[in-house]
């Protein structure tokens, strides 16, 4: 009686093909789980824009979420001339403004917030005023993916948003 090699049975040859199949859809079943999470996670991309606005009589910050998901703002910070400020009062040249909280809320895609409107005659001294206030914003996505973002519409990823509470703006 004649011995067949292991490799030349049949039946080893089917188990072989199986195996090999199997592997393969192994390997593309993960790849199709890593991009449809690559998928889910840019389908709710926050981008935050601050910019600011002036005219003969007034002046103003803005935050927009440009990105297709929420921004979750966990903090922002606000400098003049290097030092970190708490409020915008604090900066005595905003005496007559209208203000609101951007240092920890939610904005949906769209939405726009003005977290600070100065309105009098004096538009060029709080011009000359804005060369020396840097804001940073910190905010992540519904994926815990987050970034930092400043005036000059720089974003930076970061792993996650954290200052001391010292320096964190208050409004």
């Amino acid at each position: 009686m004649e011995t067949v090699k292991w490799y030349k049975n049949p039946e080893m040859l089917v188990a072989f093909s199986a195996l090999m199949i199997g592997l393969f859809t192994a390997i593309i079943s993960v790849y199709s789980a890593y991009i449809d999470r690559q998928y889910a996670r840019a389908s709710v991309w926050p981008k935050l824009e601050l910019y600011r606005s002036y005219s003969d009589s007034t002046f103003s910050y803005g935050i927009a979420n440009k990105g297709i998901g929420p921004a979750i703002i966990n903090y922002a910070t606000v400098q003049v001339d290097g030092q970190f400020i708490k409020h915008w009062v604090d900066i005595p040249e905003f005496e007559l403004i209208t203000q609101s909280h951007f240092g920890t809320t939610t904005m949906i895609p769209g939405q726009e917030l003005l977290p600070l409107k100065y309105k009098g005659a004096d538009v060029v001294a709080i011009l000359a005023l804005d060369k020396r206030i840097k804001i940073e914003i910190c905010y992540c996505s519904i994926y815990d993916e987050c970034w930092v973002t400043d005036r000059t519409m720089k974003t930076t990823s970061v792993s996650e948003c954290s200052i001391l509470p010292e320096h964190g703006f208050q409004q």
